[in-house]
């Protein structure tokens, strides 16, 4: 097998795991949305996530590599750990939960596209090597797909957004930004420190080391509301469960798995986009939201066309990747 057909099926493989993982992630919006309809404290439903999600990973942790790789990695470069988590994890999970009670699920999940092309434009920042470079067609495509978004969001809000809504929409492009953001800043860390860890351990590694800033998180709401309720906890572990670990392990094992291909790495976070469209179909399901209508269909559209190219884009020869140390996989 040539190294081009090798790395376009390994291209391949990521978009289609990116894909799932955006299906388990679309959860968030809709569960977040549910809580907040409730009455739960926006920062109740972001702490309990992830104070739920780690006693959920203890069991799974002998399937997906181990507990100890990661608590060495962490104990070797506490200060590295805690800055990934507090931006991939903390900040980026604040804000998103302050938005989920602006509108319906999936205005949330559209506002979060603009991680389609936050990642690839914050790659000068972050890489020092041919990774700095923005791949022009695949940002081309994150346009596209962006554009898309924009659509429906417009459609849904009928050309008008409250004071509220501008608010909750800015929040959403914080944590849109920061998500990709503290994943490719771990990543590049294990890069210069040659530790090798499974998605699973890093992902099991930033909850673990988030968890102090959770605990300061959980103070200020019990300052603010007092307890949180029973259906709050519940919705919750739901999505500790479906976004903390299964959606979470699934996108770092995508970018994992191409994170020497960077427009494969792109299109592997551009999937995301995917979640607006699983979001709406949810919300009408479960939280009797309105279906999209007008323009906010061609949007609808739009985010198709951009995943599907984003495929096409990735299955083309492409020149050498560059050359890192291999990564095991969960």
């Amino acid at each position: 097998m040539t190294r081009d057909v090798h790395d376009t099926r390994r291209a391949l493989a990521a978009i289609g795991v990116a894909l799932l993982s955006a299906l388990f992630f679309t959860l968030t919006y809709v569960l977040n949305r549910a809580s907040a309809s409730e009455g739960g404290h926006w920062a109740w439903t972001a702490a309990l996530r992830y104070l739920i999600t780690l006693p959920l990973l203890l069991p799974v942790m002998p399937m997906l590599g181990g507990m100890a790789p990661a608590w060495r990695a962490i104990r070797a470069h506490p200060w590295a750990w805690l800055r990934c988590s507090a931006i991939g994890f903390v900040v980026f999970y604040m804000l998103l939960a302050y938005a989920a009670a602006s509108g319906p699920s999936w205005l949330v999940a559209g506002s979060f596209q603009f991680t389609v092309v936050a990642g690839m434009l914050c790659a000068p920042l972050l890489y020092r090597d041919a990774r700095r470079k923005v791949p022009k067609a695949a940002l081309g495509v994150g346009v596209l797909t962006l554009a898309g978004v924009a659509l429906l969001q417009l459609g849904n809000a009928q050309g008008h957004l409250d004071r509220a809504a501008w608010i909750a929409l800015a929040c959403v492009l914080g944590s849109a930004t920061l998500y990709p953001i503290g994943n490719r800043l771990l990543l590049l860390h294990l890069e210069r420190t040659g530790e090798q860890l499974t998605a699973g351990q890093r992902v099991f590694g930033m909850t673990l080391a988030s968890q102090p800033l959770w605990w300061l998180v959980s103070a200020y709401a019990w300052q603010q509301s007092g307890a949180p309720p029973m259906s709050q906890v519940w919705l919750a572990a739901g999505v500790a469960l479906s976004a903390g670990i299964i959606a979470t392990i699934l996108f770092f094992q995508a970018t994992g798995m191409v994170r020497d291909l960077p427009a494969a790495l792109g299109a592997a976070e551009a999937m995301q986009a995917a979640e607006l469209l699983f979001a709406m179909v949810l919300g009408v399901m479960f939280l009797g939201e309105a279906w999209p209508h007008g323009i906010a269909w061609w949007g609808a559209g739009l985010v198709i066309a951009g995943i599907a190219a984003f495929a096409w884009l990735v299955s083309r020869p492409t020149r050498a990747p560059i050359v890192l140390p291999a990564e095991p996989h969960a």
